[in-house]
Order: structure tokens, then sequence, then C-alpha cells
């Protein structure tokens, strides 16, 4: 009789990139790493203490590694609210004569982090939601009138503006203190910040606010 038919070869077996694939995106759901800020600063504990300021300060809401999110929050009204606030600082401390340096913002503001973490031994970006709590201006004049008469009157001042403002007088105001002096933008930067969140006359923020509510309650 013939000879048997040699047995069949066994199956070839699935390819490895797909026991890779799937194993490695079932991990990555079940160890998803905790996102902070630069690896280091934990979004968790932070909050907004001003209540009429908290849908515009975004931390919990807008979670990144880096400060640096490339999208267009300019485009259209109140989107940049939605923007992570450690980027709005960012932004702003490339203000007058924007060169578009953005790398070298982000590394001035990551060493201002870590001075304020030697210095007051607590999570600098409680301290930088602190510190824009307290340096936006509540109250503000503006003029009313026509032709001829022209009187200045109180107004309130919206919680985005005093968010937009708080960010503009801290940076302006380490920018000034670091002109032509021995300090870094890094170290001025850090000791707004701290003063402001402080309360401390000796900010820059602070005093022009207080200017500021000060012109605006003589003019009631």
């Amino acid at each position: 009789p013939p000879p048997p038919p040699p047995p069949l070869p066994p199956p070839p077996p699935p390819p490895l990139f797909f026991f890779f694939f799937f194993f490695s995106s079932t991990q990555r759901m079940e160890e998803a790493p905790e996102i902070s800020l630069f690896g280091k600063w934990s979004y968790d504990d932070v909050h907004v203490e001003d209540i009429g300021l908290t849908g515009y300060i975004a931390v919990q809401t807008a979670k990144t590694f880096l400060p640096h999110t490339q999208q267009r929050w300019q485009k259209k009204a109140f989107r940049k609210a939605n923007c992570p606030i450690v980027e709005r600082l960012v932004c702003s401390m490339m203000m007058h004569g924007n060169t578009g340096k953005k790398m070298l913002a982000v590394r001035i503001v990551k060493h201002c982090f870590e001075i304020i973490h030697l210095m007051t031994d607590s999570n600098p970006l409680q301290v930088l939601v602190n510190a824009v709590c307290n340096g936006g201006p509540r109250e503000d004049s503006t003029r009313i009138g026509g032709a001829g008469t022209v009187r200045r009157q109180a107004v309130d001042v919206s919680p985005l503006r005093r968010v937009n403002q708080a960010l503009y007088l801290i940076s302006m105001g380490a920018r000034n203190s670091a002109f032509r002096s021995t300090k870094s933008i890094a170290y001025c930067l850090a000791d707004e910040i701290m003063n402001c969140a402080k309360g401390s006359s000796n900010s820059y923020a602070i005093k022009k606010k207080d200017e500021i509510e000060r012109g605006a309650k003589a003019n009631r």
C-alpha cells in the first residue's frame, strides 16, 4: 500500500506585534502615569480659593506635563479661560517684543518653580494660583460721557479680566526688577509670585492693584 501522507505543518503563530500592542495597551490603561507638571509638581492638591475665579483658572481641567499645548486659545472669545494657567504665565513672559521663544520662557518658569519650592517648601502650582487670585484688581474705573463732558465711573471687574491683569502685572513686575540687575529673571519671577501670593506690598502686582482699587473707590 502507498505510504500515508505527511502530517500538515502546524499553523503559524500570530504576529508578535499583535501581542505587544494588546498587552502594552492594556498595561497603559491599567498603569497610566499620574500627570504632573514638569514630572514633579502634582495637580491633585491644588485648589482655587477665590470662588469667583474657579472657572477661569484652569488647573484641574487642564493637566499637562509641559506648559506648551500648541493650541489656538485666542481664536474664540473666552477660550483662553481653558488654557492651563502655567501656560498663560509662560505666554505673558514673552510679552514686549515677542520673538516666539516659548521654550526659553518655559525654562524660565521651570527654574522659577524650583526656586519657589526651595524657599516655601510647598507646591509652586498652589503658590501661583494664590498669586493670581490676589493680583487682579476687583474694582476699576471707566470713562463715561460723550463730547465735552467726561467723567470716570467705578465698575466691577469681570473674573477673566482679573486673571488677565494679574498675570500681566506679575510678569511686568518680574521684568522690571530683573532689568539692569544682577538677579536672574527666574529669581525675580519667583520673588514676585511669592510676594503676590502672600499679599505683600513688596509685590509690584499688589501695589498696582491697590492703586487701581483706590482710584476706583474715589470715583464711586
